[in-house]
């Protein structure tokens, strides 16, 4: 049995349906991130998870308790918002405090927890200092101490790190991510950022208009997706028009230039149109030669992103945009230029659903 079990979860606010049929069971001391636009319904399902809404329909259940219908603190998780949400008057001691002293603790095992919580967010020479004393970095790290403090079942965390500039946004991303493996302690994380879903997550749930496209591991998500919105939203993606030609043979046409897909043909059948997903870097200008489709086209354009070159190949409808290093030595193609581009039979991924 898993440690967090969501089933047929659901929520609508009157006749607007925000969450449909979300299912999910997260291990005891995984970390799972929502991923996906804003509007997704991510953040009401984290919401009905911590018992802040009350889901419409289904059941959630933490290491095997029926969590469903009680209040947020009955239900020993721990949850960290998006915009801090200290308490301006109290000190970072007495803000990381704050759950044991509501539930009655003794001050001795207040003050123990709370400089244990201070050494592990590495903050341990500040608790005497109030909120408008600290960086928004040093504040996010006081909230999550203060959800840690409590010794929650669940750590819930709500786009913590968004509000941040972006280096520090790194920076904290690792230490929330050390400081989880450390404690062990089951998390779900909600963001609408790719690359901190697949850089923390031991699984990723992209959602959409309330729904689940996709469960899997950050390699799986980002080198199967299995729908053309996972496609697209993860990672810079080509999305190609093709159209079947021989499904026994795993044969596709793009423009009338014909390749080999070994993913994603079953079921199809010869003359269908599909949609083509293929990374910029599975790509390449040069041909090593063995089992590699080719497709010839002419260079539409040429952009320079620093380390890396992108550069844009048109065939006749379809376009592909593939990445080079950025080489100093080397200078880039140049536009309408005839080239041959090359990427391997297991790099194609036929999408499911017909090409729109």
């Amino acid at each position: 049995m898993a440690f967090l079990e969501i089933k047929d979860l659901r929520k609508a606010f009157g006749p607007l349906s925000v969450v449909q049929n979300f299912e999910l069971a997260v291990e005891g001391g995984e970390f799972v991130s929502f991923l996906g636009p804003s509007g997704c319904g991510k953040t009401t399902t984290l919401r009905m998870v911590a018992g802040f809404e009350q889901p419409s329909a289904g059941t959630i259940r933490i290491n095997g308790r029926d969590v469903t219908g009680l209040r947020p603190n009955q239900r020993n998780v721990g949850m960290v918002f998006q915009s801090y949400a200290l308490f301006p008057n109290m000190t970072v001691a007495e803000n990381v405090g704050f759950g044991l002293k509501v539930a009655r603790r003794p001050a001795a095992e207040i003050g123990a927890r709370v400089e244990e919580m201070l050494r592990l967010i590495k903050l341990p020479t500040l608790a005497g200092r109030y909120p408008y004393q600290l960086s928004g970095g040093q504040q996010q790290r006081v909230a999550l101490a203060r959800a840690l403090a409590i010794k929650p079942q669940v750590l819930l965390l709500d786009e913590p790190l968004s509000a941040l500039d972006a280096k520090i946004r790194v920076a904290l991303r690792e230490e929330i991510r050390s400081v989880q493996r450390k404690l062990g302690i089951t998390t779900i994380y909600v963001t609408h950022d790719q690359e901190e879903a697949l850089s923390m997550s031991d699984r990723i749930v992209v959602m959409n208009e309330g729904r689940v496209e996709q469960i899997g591991t950050p390699f799986e998500i980002y080198n199967y997706p299995r729908t053309r919105f996972v496609a697209s939203f993860v990672g810079t993606l080509n999305i190609l028009r093709a159209r079947v030609t021989d499904a026994g043979q795993r044969r596709i046409a793009i423009d009338g230039q014909e390749i080999v897909a070994r993913r994603g043909l079953d079921g199809t059948a010869s003359g269908e149109l599909r949609a083509v997903a293929l990374r910029p870097e599975a790509v390449s200008l040069s041909d090593p030669g063995g089992e590699r489709n080719r497709l010839q086209g002419t260079i539409e354009d040429v952009s320079f992103l620093g380390s890396v070159v992108r550069i844009r190949v048109r065939f006749k409808e379809n376009a592909i945009s593939l990445d080079t290093f950025n080489n100093p030595g080397l200078a880039p193609p140049e536009p309408g230029r005839e080239v041959t581009v090359t990427f391997a039979y297991d790099d194609v991924l036929v999408l499911e659903g017909e090409a729109s």
